[in-house]
């Protein structure tokens, strides 16, 4: 099923304009539905959301602290690419993590979780055919839970902090050709080591998955540069 790019701004909500305009670009950017290198043209994305260009200028303008977008002098603002570096610098820290969650889970989790974790299972293959944002969401929820069972905090903040990064490379990821059925055997592999306990399988295979993950985004990368 087509996305729009853009939905309306609801005008209800309590938020400030400019935040909703600004949450809403860059969620189409996370989600690639604005591409990398696309020019945003402020009277284009207004007329889209149904706002002025005061709030769609505000919004560009953080989202290039942010690193969503980036100015060219004389030309205008385009979505930020996705360099060899932001890859390499994330996904170390982010394997790291990981192995972290995955092992700490095999120590930690409760049975309540270990089915959570196994429904979760069920839900991505049962949905496997079905559009890139439902497999996002649900490799996105996999994740979430191991580092819930994980039971510790400063881990889980430290992922949420990157989480937006993360969810732009999942999205590019996932969307390579039989991708997401590897992710899925990798997941079910991580579910045992983690219902039988082994704290170190667990952390070799979270490791491991998200290596793999990290030369599918390369893959991806130098495919559109070719």
């Amino acid at each position: 099923m087509e996305h729009p790019r853009l939905v309306p701004i609801k005008l209800d909500n309590y938020k400030p304009l400019r935040e909703m305009v600004f949450e809403s670009l860059r969620e189409a950017i996370i989600l690639g539905r604005l591409k990398p290198g696309e020019r945003l043209m402020e009277i284009q994305l207004a007329e889209e959301m149904g706002v002025s260009r005061t709030p769609v200028r505000e919004a560009i303008r953080k989202l290039e602290l942010e690193g969503f977008v980036v100015m060219v002098p004389r030309k205008g603002a385009y979505v930020a690419g996705i360099s060899v570096k932001d890859i390499v610098d994330v996904f170390e820290v982010r394997a790291a993590l990981e192995g972290l969650a995955a092992a700490l889970a095999a120590e930690r989790i409760t049975s309540e979780e270990m089915d959570q974790l196994e429904m979760s299972l069920l839900k991505i293959n049962v949905n496997a055919d079905d559009d890139l944002d439902v497999i996002v969401e649900g490799d996105s929820s996999f994740h979430n839970l191991v580092y819930q069972a994980s039971r510790n905090q400063r881990l889980v903040q430290i992922i949420t902090h990157l989480q937006e990064q993360i969810h732009r490379f999942r999205m590019t990821s996932l969307s390579q050709p039989g991708r997401t059925k590897i992710a899925l055997d990798e997941h079910k592999k991580i579910v045992e080591a983690i219902s039988d306990r082994n704290v170190e399988l667990a952390h070799a295979l979270a490791t491991e998955h998200i290596e793999n993950a990290e030369q599918s985004l390369l893959n991806a990368l130098r495919e559109e540069e070719s």
